[in-house]
């Protein structure tokens, strides 16, 4: 037997096929992505606390990214966020649960003959198409047709074993106790760290005639232990509510397949009966193999047979514990206990683990300049009081605000940046530029304010008092800065296009009044109204508010798309 596992043949086809299928799924996902783009942010944001929803938005993001542990990692970053309640939390993942058999589904239908078809189609459309749309189309059929050429390869590489008396009696004993059977799927999955992989080498097992469908199903069952541990993986380091999360994710699977291996007889009882073909074949199968000590489950429907239980377990877990969401998410909460800290300064909203699914990330990325925004707004207010009341203890909190804002830059900027680096599409890449240049001219504006800032204290230190006229001036330019931030951070949140015609309007409007007001002053100066020092600190006042209302302007050109 050792000699047949060490067959080169069987090696490299189990490695090359399991690689190119890795590869295809990667394909298909990203080119799914692109396809849906903004749709899938619009769909997270539709999430209430109505459990039946969050189930259907876990279902339909999961169809399609193909993926259940990308929706269960980008769950725990929004729980981490503080953006998801941990009860949204379960009913996401466990309609993620069941988008993700929709893969099983796709590999059932033994299309492999039309892989090389699809490949060559795919490349077509991906490497000649002008039309962007056709592109991501050429890439979907491209992985699609990876993803089977892959599969049919791993089928052929396991051909050798059809003769190894050794493996066929491992496999007949992992259906004789499936526990084993479930711990060789877990320990597979986690090796593999992708369900819909290890699903993809249990069908070309199963269809080479080399397991039996009850071991077919001890290694499904295993498989859905298994997916949970890359979500727990990516909660270390997170808050409490993510890594109840992910604890919660690995809870209800471990328990529906506790009950589901208690049940056996029946469910596999129920598969059969639902399954379209022969529902005697798994049991001829075996009595064939018992007769003449042939390899078991090589029948025409054994992929149906094997995707439907995938499909069924999922469907039946989560019908079970939907009314029971409350009740699970307390007994997280009482196994994983604890009370988290609050961190002074933390990313509300972009989160590392979502860049493999850009349309979620570019959404986050938003959120969190909006966020900048906001800041850098309060900023210029909490400034412009201080300017007013001269009261230090302002100084405290617009200290902190400047360090967050300065922080904010730099995470976004590397964020944008990793981002940039993905499969992305030629629109968010333009936004991820425009968004750039935004978060830069944030955290200018916030420059300016601490300019203005430092140079009220000195004006204090100092027993500086300027003219009523002076003062006049510096109020009015400062609302009017103030109100060109407010609309163009309104603005930003909307997303509004419309908003170039006002904002310039506003700028230039701020333009005149420093350069008037300066003119003012300087005549001052001459009349001997305004002493030299005095003079010095408003003309630095004057043009700190004048470039904050220069940044302002470019933000607002960086949402229309102009920057």
């Amino acid at each position: 037997m050792l000699d047949i596992l060490l067959n080169e043949k069987l090696i490299f086809g189990l490695v090359g096929g399991l690689g190119l299928f890795l590869f295809g799924m990667k394909i298909m996902s990203e080119g799914l992505q692109k396809i849906a783009g903004d749709r899938m942010r619009k769909i997270l944001s539709a999430l209430t606390n109505n459990r039946i929803i969050g189930t259907l938005v876990g279902l339909t993001v999961t169809a399609i990214i193909q993926s259940s542990s990308a929706t269960t990692v980008m769950v725990v970053g929004f729980v981490n966020a503080g953006l998801m309640s941990l009860v949204q939390s379960i009913g996401v993942i466990l309609g993620a649960n069941i988008g993700t058999t929709i893969t099983a589904q796709l590999i059932a239908f033994k299309i492999t003959k039309y892989a090389l078809p699809a490949i060559g189609l795919g490349a077509g459309l991906k490497l000649f198409s002008r039309s962007r749309k056709w592109v991501y189309i050429g890439e979907v059929l491209l992985g699609f047709g990876l993803l089977f050429f892959g599969l049919q390869i791993m089928e052929q590489a396991f051909n050798p074993l059809k003769s190894s008396q050794e493996f066929r009696e491992i496999f007949v004993l992992v259906g004789d106790m499936p526990l084993l059977g479930v711990l060789i799927g877990t320990i597979l999955t986690i090796i593999v760290q992708s369900s819909s992989a290890t699903m993809g080498i249990t069908i070309a097992l199963a269809s080479a005639g080399l397991i039996s469908f009850e071991a077919s199903v001890a290694l499904v069952l295993g498989e859905n232990i298994g997916t949970t541990i890359t979500a727990n993986l990516a909660a270390i380091g997170t808050n409490l509510a993510a890594r109840r999360t992910a604890f919660a994710h690995f809870l209800f699977n471990f328990i529906g397949v506790a009950y589901m291996i208690l049940l056996l007889p029946f469910f596999l009882s129920f598969v059969n009966s639902i399954t379209p073909g022969d529902a005697d074949f798994v049991i001829q199968a075996q009595q064939q193999a018992q007769t003449l000590g042939a390899a078991v489950g090589d029948k025409p429907f054994i992929a149906r047979h094997i995707a439907n239980t995938h499909s069924l377990f999922n469907i039946i877990n989560t019908i079970i514990f939907l009314p029971l969401v409350g009740i699970l998410a307390k007994l997280t909460t009482l196994i994983i206990r604890g009370r988290d800290e609050e961190m002074e300064f933390h990313l509300k909203y972009i989160d590392n683990r979502v860049l493999n699914t850009p349309p979620i990330a570019l959404g986050q990325a938003k959120a969190e300049t909006r966020r900048m925004g906001q800041i850098a707004l309060e900023m210029l207010d909490e400034t412009l009081l201080f300017l007013k009341d001269g009261n230090e203890k302002r100084i405290a909190v617009l200290e902190k605000k400047e360090e967050i804002v300065d922080l904010l830059q730099k995470e976004i900027t590397d964020f944008l940046v990793a981002l940039s680096q993905k499969s992305i599409t030629q629109d968010t890449s333009k936004q991820l530029a425009s968004m750039m240049h935004m978060v830069n001219d944030l955290e200018r504006v916030g420059d300016h304010c601490e300019n203005l800032w430092r140079l009220g204290q000195k004006k204090g230190a100092q027993k500086i008092i300027f003219s009523d006229v002076g003062e006049a001036e510096l109020v009015q330019i400062g609302e009017s800065t103030k109100s060109l931030l407010e609309f163009v951070v309104a603005g930003q949140a909307r997303e509004d296009k419309t908003i170039m015609e006002k904002a310039r309007h506003m700028e230039d409007n701020i333009d005149y009044l420093e350069e008037s007001m300066r003119n003012n002053h300087i005549a001052r100066l001459n009349t001997g109204e305004c002493a030299v020092l005095p003079g010095l600190i408003f003309i630095d006042m004057l043009h700190n508010f004048e470039k904050i209302g220069d940044h302002t302007f470019n933000v607002a050109q960086a949402v229309v798309g102009e920057k």
